[in-house]
């Protein structure tokens, strides 16, 4: 299940990409526009900074930014980084996690499909899409 924590990543950075003059948006514009705590948001445009999705000015006329264009920026990419894994179960979500059933595994195959539909729907989905 997505988080709010995701579904707010969303919405922050589409609203980067709608509102973007050319100069960074302050924060607290973010937060009035799409009704979020202004707290809340420092978390998750923290994380957006460490992804290199968005970049932060500080002082005055500070604010953030897409570090890439729109198009650029698929939604698996925003989920991932803010939601961890879109693994829907444990065993696919890093090799260092397999296991040791895989071999005899009669239900991996239909994780793994089920896994791969999900990275490509989020994956296929680029953030100009939702704007």
């Amino acid at each position: 299940m997505i988080s709010t924590k995701g579904r707010y990543a969303l919405r922050v950075m589409i609203d980067l990409a709608e509102n973007d003059n050319g100069t960074p948006i302050p924060l607290k514009d973010i937060a009035k526009r799409q009704d979020i705590s202004k707290k809340y948001l420092e978390i998750i445009v923290k994380d957006l900074v460490h992804g290199n999705l968005v970049s932060g000015v500080s002082g005055k006329g500070g604010g953030y930014r897409l570090s890439k264009k729109p198009e650029e920026i698929s939604v698996g990419e925003i989920l991932e980084l803010t939601e961890g894994t879109l693994a829907g179960v444990a065993c696919l979500q890093t090799d260092k996690n397999s296991c040791p059933r895989a071999a005899k595994c009669k239900t991996l195959p239909l994780w793994t499909e089920y896994d791969n539909m999900v990275h490509d729907f989020f994956y296929g989905k680029k953030l100009s899409d939702l704007y």
